[in-house]
C-alpha cells in the first residue's frame, strides 16, 4: 500500500476555484481501480492550506494516477498553477 499526504498552500482570492478543482480531482481520483482513498482537507485555522491524504494499492496505481489525463488537467495545469507551496510527505504504515 502506498500512502501520502500533499500539503499545498494558495492564495484566499483562489478559494472558490481551488475547492472547484479539488472536487473535480477528488470525483475522478476515486473512480481509479488502484485508488484506496483520496481525501482532501482545509486546515482547520488555515483555510489557505489544503492537505490531501492519498492512498493506493501499490507503486503503479500511485503512477496510474500521476499519469492520468484528470491529474494532469486538474492538478499539474489547475492546482499547480494556483499553488504558493506544496510539500508531499510519504508515509509508511506501522504493521
Amino acid at each position: 500500500m502506498i500512502s501520502l499526504i500533499v500539503r499545498m498552500k494558495f492564495p484566499p482570492e483562489d478559494k472558490d476555484e481551488v475547492t472547484e478543482l479539488l472536487l473535480r480531482l477528488t470525483e475522478a481520483s476515486r473512480r481509479e481501480p488502484g485508488c484506496v482513498s483520496f481525501v482532501p482537507h482545509r486546515l482547520e485555522g488555515d483555510p489557505d492550506t489544503v492537505l490531501i491524504y492519498e492512498q493506493y494499492k501499490d507503486a503503479a496505481a500511485a503512477d496510474s494516477h500521476r499519469q492520468s489525463e484528470h491529474f494532469k488537467s486538474y492538478a499539474v495545469c489547475g492546482l499547480y498553477q494556483k499553488m504558493l507551496e506544496r510539500q508531499r510527505e510519504d508515509l509508511e504504515a506501522i504493521e
